[in-house]
């Protein structure tokens, strides 16, 4: 049994659907995902392993927010020169990126505890460090999971006039250097989030092209004290101890840190040469795969051999399994993965995988460089297949 992967990207930027009036589907045979999920279920099974509550996770939240901690108060109350508060600063920032990658996406996406004040608790941690883990839900867990690479739906691919990511996205002059300017902007992920991007949704109702229901209730007052939380900790205590001047140089210097970091783990997962960027068939304006081919069309597994990697960025090097199995916590990612490759290989479904993390990023690189181009100069490989001269 095999499925026909085949896709073809388009040249020029087709008109972006309008997300207010369209609700995408996606093609109903599901017989891949059903013998999937039933092969993983029988190996958890057959294990005795649960898929949530792991021990392992519960030790390494405690490890990376005693370092958060250990970090913070160093940086606030110990730092004694720039140099040495500089590479505190960044250790703080990588450890803010751990807890995104780490204990928050777990418990934002129920992966973390078959309870669910456990998953609620943990994902209250993103608003400790900055973000809104309301609107997160919505971003992320919804829009992206649902409708990875999908121009106009997906809004993890969305940076407005500052990027193009996707061929079905407009092209503007400034691209032609997005292959060296983005890795700067990338900096500013954090800090957008910090002061910018999360109260901008809350007052236009909108993530990207998408409308989302604002927090009311519990939801609106964790979004209030969550953000007064993290402005204490960012600005409030340090302002009682350093100069503005300072504050302001090491709230930057962390924030850049934890940005890139989040920025790059993403971008090497879906925004890369190997991945697809389906756009809706053109007369039913649905999606012509099942939903779990379109996982494996739209994502990219890098680095899988590394140990210390994996750890670090909370199982996202093994983003197909992640995708495919959003509830299953990622220490369990390495043996899932062996079960899913086999499991294409047997139905003739590509899986696609980078050996490290470098062939990742020079993936990403030369993905910028191509949608760089104007749309009237396009490369061979983002041609329709049958415009590629023979």
């Amino acid at each position: 049994m095999s499925f026909d992967l085949s896709h073809r990207r388009t040249a020029a930027a087709a008109p972006l659907p309008d997300a207010l009036s369209e609700r995408l589907k996606f093609n109903g045979d599901n017989r891949f995902h059903r013998e999937l999920r039933r092969r993983v279920d029988a190996q958890f099974k057959h294990s005795g392993t649960r898929q949530r509550d792991s021990a392992a996770m519960y030790l390494k939240t405690a490890v990376i927010l005693a370092m958060f901690a250990a970090s913070y108060i160093a940086l606030v109350f110990f730092a004694t020169n720039g140099w040495l508060a500089l590479a505190i600063s960044t250790v703080l920032g990588s450890t803010v990126a751990c807890i995104g990658f780490n204990v928050m996406h777990d418990g934002g996406h129920q992966a973390y505890s078959d309870r669910r004040w456990i998953n609620r608790l943990m994902a209250l941690t993103l608003d400790l460090v900055g973000g809104s883990s309301y609107i997160w839900q919505w971003k992320h867990a919804r829009f992206h999971h649902t409708w990875v690479n999908v121009a106009g739906h997906d809004s993890d691919i969305d940076l407005g006039v500052l990027g193009r990511l996707s061929p079905e996205q407009p092209w503007r002059p400034w691209h032609r250097w997005q292959h060296l300017y983005l890795w700067v902007l990338y900096g500013v992920t954090a800090i957008r989030w910090h002061v910018y991007g999360d109260f901008r949704d809350m007052i236009t109702g909108r993530v990207g092209e998408r409308p989302f229901d604002r927090p009311h209730g519990w939801d609106l007052v964790g979004f209030v004290i969550g953000k007064l939380v993290f402005f204490t900790l960012a600005f409030g205590l340090p302002l009682m101890l350093h100069s503005i001047g300072a504050v302001l140089l090491f709230y930057t210097t962390t924030s850049a840190v934890a940005g890139v970091l989040l920025a790059l783990v993403f971008q090497m997962a879906h925004v890369v040469e190997e991945a697809d960027f389906p756009a809706p068939n053109a007369q039913s304006r649905q999606m012509d795969t099942p939903w779990a081919i379109h996982q494996l069309e739209t994502t990219v597994d890098f680095s899988r051999d590394s140990r210390v990697l994996s750890w670090l960025i909370g199982g996202l090097n093994f983003q197909i399994e992640h995708h495919l199995f959003p509830r299953i916590s990622h220490v369990h990612y390495p043996a899932v993965a062996r079960v899913v490759e086999a499991t294409c290989r047997e139905y003739g479904i590509t899986y696609r995988t980078h050996r490290s993390f470098a062939a990742g990023i020079a993936s990403h690189y030369r993905w910028l460089r191509q949608l760089a181009m104007p749309v009237d100069v396009v490369p061979p490989a983002l041609l329709p297949i049958d415009a590629v001269p023979h």
